[in-house]
């Protein structure tokens, strides 16, 4: 049967035919919809685990009962899981272990554009690149046969144009692959130093060269051969890129990318006039190809920085855009469109206050990362997940007293809960006195609102434990602990400013709902005879509010009637009815 399937809705179908048992993820952006996907399969079990590390983690414990497995994330998030990776490299497998990195060039919604790719050289593991999601369902098949085949984890790395994009696929029948049971081997499983040691020849000295010669003849290696004057060895999603900008061109696609079939590439690349390598990001292929011996051209023409499309790879090569009924938009001449805070956001809160107290914010990565724009301007550091409390601490050290109360960690429920919780306990365990504030929505918002150990469901859809930070707070030994509406702008300024100069740890766990998770109550308005344009409802940053004829306005279709732009408004212009009375004075 044909159907229309995402690269992401594609490795979900591809790991249900492989017969794959258990699949483990963290939500992550442009990785979110593998998983919830695979919940649709009643055969796989499958789960949002705490962390990337722990999913991994779960994933090889399952893999060491000779379970098919996939363990899924972001390229971030295999930072997060690296530890165990790179041991279960040098253990191997017993059931087939598909990794999965969703790459995301141009960072649209990551902290960096690390090529992960090179995690499957320095891992030695093999590594896939679908180019389509007919490519996605098949190679992540085939992932599952090649681990098994050579004893090795193997790496499935997608991006984000292959992740989101939609192509026809053919579907196939599940074929169940029993998990094997598990056996005792500890030469195999337990990596001490005297048995990791031989782990490691037997990688270098039979897998890798197997791997090697299996790539040679790997199918989804494909030579497109038209002409002698101009060769392009490519893959992944660069291939679709490069094919309509270069239609007459010989291509090498390579879909086995690491490690490379070098008796192929030096095959297509005899005879040709010119020879180039069309890569996003790293020039990884160009390197490699490169100490084979071989001239080609690659980074000299494609940028190193951000995604590639047909019309950058035109200005590259100096070729002129094709006039056709699809014409070229250059990003450039768009008007920008940052993102902002939702109307209504819980967070809006917090990061109001914030700003009102002029404290330095070490921020994370979450939808609250964007209390750092204009006009909220609350959140100076953001580096990984989290990084806040840890960073706030390390202040806290460096400055001492300079610094210590006027300073704040903020964290989400599900950022706490993934990786904040070690970092609390540092701060309490080495006499700390900084301040965390956990904004609580009670899910895991940035990535479309996937459940975590603090909801109470899991991803397929039960009932459990809901996890309360307050509790784990408590286990850590923190003993000033606050809960807060942040829709009350008062109370969360008073509570944050007291905790701040107390003189020992705080946390301040900020709930609410998210709210696109809650009916909203009626939208409030602006009564144009009692503002006064002072723009302080402005200063929320609520895309709800703007300004016309120089008086507030507030949009019915989008308010969510939150009632904080009605908190700072010191006029009492903003009410239901216009009938409220006038705050004494501004919070």
């Amino acid at each position: 049967m044909k159907t229309l399937l995402s690269g992401n809705e594609a490795v979900a179908r591809g790991a249900w035919e492989a017969g794959c048992k258990v699949a483990c993820a963290y939500p992550g952006t442009p990785s979110t919809e593998i998983l919830e996907n695979i919940a649709k399969y009643e055969d796989i079990y499958c789960e949002w685990s705490t962390n990337e590390k722990v999913a991994f983690e779960v994933a090889s414990g399952a893999c060491f009962g000779g379970a098919r497995v996939l363990v899924a994330m972001k390229h971030v998030g295999l930072n997060v899981a690296a530890d165990p990776f790179f041991s279960m490299a040098y253990s191997g497998v017993t059931g087939g272990f598909v990794i999965v990195s969703a790459d995301e060039p141009e960072c649209h919604s990551s902290q960096n554009e690390q090529d992960n790719r090179h995690y499957a050289r320095a891992a030695k593991i093999p590594m896939l690149e679908p180019s389509d999601s007919q490519e996605t369902k098949e190679l992540t098949k085939i992932a599952f046969e090649i681990s098994e085949e050579f004893d090795t984890p193997v790496m499935l790395r997608m991006t984000t144009r292959v992740c989101h994009s939609k192509s026809i696929v053919e579907t196939e029948k599940r074929i169940e692959h029993p998990p094997k049971g598990y056996k005792k081997d500890i030469l195999k499983r337990l990596v001490l130093p005297a048995h990791a040691r031989p782990r490691h020849r037997l990688i270098e000295e039979k897998r890798l060269p197997e791997l090697k010669k299996y790539n040679e003849t790997f199918s989804y290696n494909r030579i497109e051969e038209t002409n002698n004057i101009l060769g392009i060895i490519t893959s992944g999603i660069s291939y679709q890129y490069a094919k309509e900008v270069f239609p007459d061109a010989s291509f090498l696609k390579l879909s086995m990318t690491y490690p490379l079939p070098e008796n192929l590439i030096k095959k297509f690349s005899q005879n040709k006039k010119k020879l180039y390598v069309i890569e996003e990001l790293e020039p990884f292929l160009e390197n490699e190809i490169k100490a084979m011996g071989i001239d080609v051209i690659g980074k000299d023409k494609v940028p190193i920085c951000g995604e590639l499309n047909t019309h950058i790879l035109r200005e590259s090569f100096n070729l002129s855009d094709r006039q056709d009924a699809y014409p070229t938009i250059n990003i450039k001449e768009l008007p920008p469109r940052p993102p902002v805070l939702c109307p209504g956001c819980p967070h809006r809160g917090v990061f109001y206050a914030i700003n009102k107290l002029k404290l330095y914010v070490m921020g994370d990565i979450g939808c609250y990362t964007l209390g750092a724009l204009p006009p909220l301007n609350a959140m100076d550091t953001c580096i990984c997940m989290g990084a806040s409390i840890g960073n706030a601490f390390g202040l806290e050290k460096a400055l001492g007293n300079d610094i210590r109360d006027k300073l704040v960690a903020v964290i989400g429920d599900s950022t706490f809960l993934h990786s904040g919780i070690t970092s609390l306990i540092d701060i309490v365990y080495n006499k700390g006195t900084t301040t965390v504030i956990i904004v609580d929505n009670s899910i895991t918002a940035m990535t479309g609102h996937q459940e975590h150990p603090g909801t109470g469901r899991t991803l397929m859809g039960e009932e459990t434990v809901a996890i309360k930070p307050e509790d784990i707070g408590t286990a850590c030994g923190i003993k000033h602990i606050f809960i807060i509406d942040p829709y009350n702008i008062k109370e969360t300024k008073e509570v944050i400013k007291r905790e701040v100069a107390r003189k020992a740890p705080s946390l301040i766990i900020a709930r609410r709902e998210c709210a696109l998770r809650v009916k909203p109550d009626p939208p409030l308005k602006v009564d144009p005879e009692i503002c006064t344009d002072c723009k302080l409802c402005i200063e929320l940053g609520c895309p709800a509010i703007s300004r016309k004829d120089e008086k507030a306005i507030i949009d019915p279709s989008i308010c969510n009637g939150c009632g904080m732009c009605k908190q700072v408004c010191v006029k009492g212009a903003i009410s239901e009815s216009h009938c409220e009375e006038r705050n004494d004075e501004a919070i």
